[in-house]
């Protein structure tokens, strides 16, 4: 008997969709609340930028159940009637007309990810815009224009087209020539790409988006550049991007490998925070490398891959797994696309412990800071941003357990006060 892969998939699908919006119901329940934590209560700044927060976020809460709502109907959709199965076998056809035959299965795939991914970025259009031009805009964080936004779009499409397109096609050439342990070398390949594109990310990509220059001379570089001396930090760049060309949102991380880090801070972050609580920011960010946060993150990530790999090798073959979903080939960015649905559960439990892991390092990180000396600078400083970014301040503990990577502002205040 053979198992209906398509039918697991489903209701594992809308099991996970019904949990995910029970846990958003109750996260919009404590953002009707009127008052904030009695932890927050005294804080002048939360008094007075409290109905702002929960304002933004009730929008951001009815935003997120009506798209929920459209991508669960949308993926339901999809699966019942036949939707990839058509795309697969319309992209064969139009192959036809170019002088291809069936055989050439890497170039079909090729141009069936080009045709789905123009569907995608098409369908979420209405979503996305009315996600910046009302939301985002309502609130004062947009600041983005029409012609921006299409232009960022178009970019996106042509980046992922020119970088992905042909990573595909290697990947999929790998796995014909490699055989059964084809997960190996594909999972070698990957670590070899990934490194490579985190190296070109910042100074060949990011400026297709984003102007980055040197913060300029003055005592919050002298004091950074300080800080990462004190704790011996191998820092060789000190940049400031115009984070303020699209949003209101302020953010700081470090990039690089071994002895040739950069640092980039957010034009933002240095408008709406002094120059100690940046410090604060900074000295957080530094924790995460003195901590091997990034590098411990990193292997879990890639031993994942790993172990999705191998589990793809098992199913590749299968083929109840594409009849289940209407195929009557076995190609295989099919058949890896299709195990990605039914691995979906045990991904839900990876993101999950990933969060977990996520939100103990965060404390570690603020535990770093202080230990640095910017204990009350980052209480403060994280209090300032969560302000300014609007930050949720009421949260469902169910809700953040299961969504959020970072703590929420009253736990990382209450862990600041209690590190020795």
């Amino acid at each position: 008997m053979e198992i209906n892969y398509k039918e697991f998939v489903l209701l594992f699908s809308w099991a996970i969709y019904s949990f995910e919006q029970y846990l958003s119901f109750r996260q919009y329940k404590k953002l009707k609340e009127p008052n904030p934590p009695k932890s927050l209560q005294d804080i002048d700044e939360v008094r007075e930028e409290f109905k702002k927060t929960q304002a933004y976020g009730l929008d951001k809460a009815k935003f997120q159940f009506i798209s929920a709502l459209f991508g669960q109907f949308q993926s339901t959709w999809v699966f019942v009637w036949n939707i990839l199965p058509w795309l697969w076998t319309s992209s064969g056809e139009w192959l036809s007309y170019a002088g291809y035959r069936t055989e050439y299965e890497i170039t079909q795939s090729l141009l069936f990810t080009v045709i789905m991914t123009v569907m995608t970025y098409l369908i979420s259009l209405p979503l996305s815009l009315y996600y910046t031009f009302v939301i985002e805009e309502k609130h004062g964080f947009n600041k983005m224009t029409l012609r921006l936004f299409f232009m960022d779009m178009i970019k996106g499409f042509l980046i992922a087209g020119v970088i992905g397109l042909p990573i595909l096609a290697l990947v999929l050439q790998i796995i014909k020539w490699s055989g059964d342990t084809f997960y190996f070398y594909v999972w070698i390949f990957m670590i070899i790409f990934n490194f490579v594109l985190l190296t070109i990310y910042p100074t060949l990509i990011q400026p297709l988006f984003n102007k980055v220059e040197p913060l300029p001379d003055g005592e919050l570089r002298e004091q950074i550049e300080g800080l990462a001396s004190k704790i011996q930090f191998p820092l060789k760049k000190l940049y400031v991007i115009d984070g303020s060309k699209r949003s209101g949102h302020s953010n700081a991380y470090f990039y690089g490998f071994f002895k040739n880090k950069r640092i980039v801070l957010y034009d933002t972050l240095i408008e709406q925070a002094e120059t100690g609580e940046i410090l604060a920011v900074v000295g957080h960010e530094l924790g995460h490398w003195s901590l091997n946060h990034t590098i411990k993150v990193l292997i879990i990530s890639q031993l994942h891959n790993l172990l999705l790999f191998f589990l793809f090798s098992q199913f590749i073959r299968d083929s109840a797994l594409y009849k289940s979903f209407g195929f009557d080939t076995q190609p295989i960015l099919i058949g890896f696309m299709l195990f990605q649905f039914i691995y979906a559960p045990v991904e839900n439990v990876v993101a999950f412990l990933m969060n977990i892991l996520s939100r103990k390092h965060e404390f570690e990180a603020d535990a770093f800071a202080k230990k640095l000396g910017f204990g009350s600078q980052l209480r403060s400083g994280l209090i300032k941003i969560q302000m300014k970014n609007l930050g949720n301040l009421n949260n469902d503990p169910w809700y953040s357990a299961y969504h959020f990577s970072h703590p929420p502002l009253p736990e990382r205040l209450c862990a600041i006060e209690k590190t020795d």
